[in-house]
């Protein structure tokens, strides 16, 4: 499909379309190293770190004269090669030590590592990933990080009610269409039906999720995509069948979500949640809610 069809829908969402190029960022696990002690050691090899403001545990790199994907502090878990924008759904869910929390779609384990990493390794995050192909790279990244809290299931977060546990917090980096900033073929790729049909997978995957989060519990939900179809809309079908609250994130960043769609008016509580343009943002599309089970 065309690109023109994909910037006419973020014109009429108010926005105006622009290339972007975004920086690398990285995130230090402190279950192996101090921030002091991994900026001071990447700076003698070269490698210049500069601090996310929104961001915990996130810094830009600024300068590297190769490649930083492939070098000892990598290979020892010292820090995980992770887009700014990503980091920040761990940051909203804000994981505490004993809590037990599920991660619904897990691999690679970008976010699964967060998550034991602010949880200190205690408690336990059931991590359910469907696809057979990507669990070695999602064990393996748990591994290399010293995420030792971590049981990981092969399955469908669909069927997460088969594990008979309530959980304090949910995670849902859903499945999603994507965006052009990390895949530069996306416009070519994609057309617009593609989002109802994706949708549909999510909110099956929202519905399990609500089944087995405790009453007061908090779920947070997150998409690497732009389109409407697969961030406020399903948080308006979440409003619409569940008792659930969409609470205000408490950082000072990104834009609020759509409450007008198309020409659709949704629940005024949807603007709590965080849309990040890549144009303003300088990262790659993100969406992220946090919903509070009633």
């Amino acid at each position: 499909m065309s690109k023109e069809i994909f910037t006419s829908r973020y014109a009429q969402l108010g926005e105006e379309f622009k290339i972007v190029n975004f920086k690398q960022s990285l995130r230090i696990n402190t279950l192996k190293i101090s921030h002091e002690k991994l900026i001071e050691r990447m700076r003698r090899i070269g490698v210049h770190l500069r601090k996310i403001s929104y961001l915990k545990d996130g810094y830009w790199i600024e300068k590297a004269k190769f490649s930083v994907g492939a070098i000892t502090e990598c290979l020892l878990g010292y820090y995980y090669l992770q887009e700014a924008a990503s980091q920040v759904a761990v940051q909203v869910l804000d994981p505490k030590e004993n809590e037990i929390i599920l991660d619904a779609c897990a691999a690679p384990g970008g976010k699964t590592t967060q998550m034991a990493q602010y949880m200190n390794n205690t408690g336990k995050i059931i991590a359910i990933e469907k696809k057979k192909h990507r669990m070695q790279s999602l064990c393996n990244n748990l591994e290399r990080m010293g995420a030792k809290n971590v049981d990981v299931f092969l399955g469908d977060a669909k069927n997460c009610e088969k594990f008979n546990i309530e959980f304090d917090k949910i995670l849902i980096d859903a499945p999603c269409s994507g965006n052009f900033v990390t895949d530069k073929k996306w416009f070519n790729k994609r057309k617009v039906e593609d989002f109802n049909e994706i949708n549909k997978s999510q909110r099956a995957i929202l519905k399990a999720c609500m089944k087995v989060l405790k009453k007061n519990g908090l779920l947070v939900y997150s998409t690497c995509t732009l389109e409407p179809e697969e961030n406020e809309l399903n948080m308006q079908w979440l409003i619409d069948n569940f008792e659930v609250k969409i609470e205000k994130i408490d950082m000072n960043l990104g834009s609020p979500g759509l409450t007008n769609v198309f020409g659709k008016e949704l629940n005024p509580s949807i603007s709590n949640c965080l849309r990040f343009w890549p144009w303003k943002m300088g990262t790659q599309a993100f969406f992220v809610a946090k919903v509070r089970k009633c």
